[in-house]
C-alpha cells in the first residue's frame, strides 16, 4: 500500500480535529504505522524482558491522542511531535509507576546505544533522563525538543527539522550539544547551566 501523502494526512488530522468522526476512520492506519514506527524505534533500545511492549505503548499513546481531539493540527510534523511528547509522557509515567511499586528497588534502565544518548556509567533511567531533560528545557528548550523528538519519537534528523522549522545542521548541532549536556547531568557532574 503506498505511503499517504503529506496533504492527506493533514487534511485527516484537521478534519478529525473539527470533529470528523469518518476522518478518523480513515486516520488510524496511517498514523498507526507512524507511531508505530516511532515506537519499535524507542523500544529497540530498551533491555530485554521489558514489561511495556511495543503495542501497548502505541495503545496508551492513542487514548491519549483521543483525548486530544480538539487540537488544531497543522500538518504531519505536528501530529509527530506530539506522537514524540506522549510516548515520553507514557514511558516515564511507567518507569515511575514501576519504581513507586518497588518502592525505592532499581529503576527502570533504558538502552541508549552511542548513535542515540551515551551514557557514561552504565544507562540511565527513564524518570532521570526525564528530569534531565527538563533541565535542559530551562536552559535551551529547543534542545531539549530535539532530543525528545529524536530519542522518544524516534524522528530522524531532517523530521526533526521539519517539526522544529530549522535546518537539519541546525538539528545536529542541537543534538551533540544536548546529549554532552546531558551526559553531564546524568553522570552527577557539573550542574552549573549549560
Amino acid at each position: 500500500m503506498p505511503s499517504p501523502s503529506t496533504l492527506d494526512l493533514t487534511g485527516l488530522l484537521r478534519a478529525w480535529g473539527q470533529g470528523d468522526e469518518e476522518a478518523l476512520r480513515k486516520l488510524t492506519p496511517l498514523v498507526h504505522r507512524e507511531m508505530r514506527r516511532a515506537a519499535r524505534h524507542y523500544m529497540a533500545g530498551e533491555r530485554p524482558g521489558h514489561l511495556l511492549q511495543t503495542t501497548a505503548l502505541i495503545n496508551e499513546v492513542y487514548l491519549r491522542l483521543l483525548g486530544a481531539q480538539k487540537v488544531s493540527w497543522q500538518n504531519r510534523a505536528h501530529f509527530l511531535a506530539i506522537c514524540a511528547q506522549l510516548m515520553r509522557r507514557v514511558l516515564v509515567d511507567d518507569a515511575r509507576s514501576r519504581e513507586y511499586q518497588k518502592r525505592g528497588g532499581g529503576l527502570v534502565r533504558v538502552s541508549l546505544s552511542e548513535a542515540r544518548l551515551p551514557a557514561p556509567e552504565g544507562d540511565p533511567d527513564l524518570a532521570a533522563l526525564d528530569e534531565a531533560m527538563n533541565k535542559l528545557a530551562t536552559v535551551d528548550a529547543r534542545k531539549s525538543r530535539v532530543v525528545e523528538l529524536r530519542f522518544f519519537g524516534g524522528l530522524d534528523v531532517k523530521e526533526t527539522a521539519e517539526v522544529l522549522k530549522v535546518s537539519p545542521d541546525t538539528v545536529m548541532r542541537d543534538w551533540k550539544i544536548a546529549r554532552a549536556w546531558l551526559l553531564r547531568e546524568l553522570s552527577g557532574g557539573n550542574r552549573r547551566g549549560s
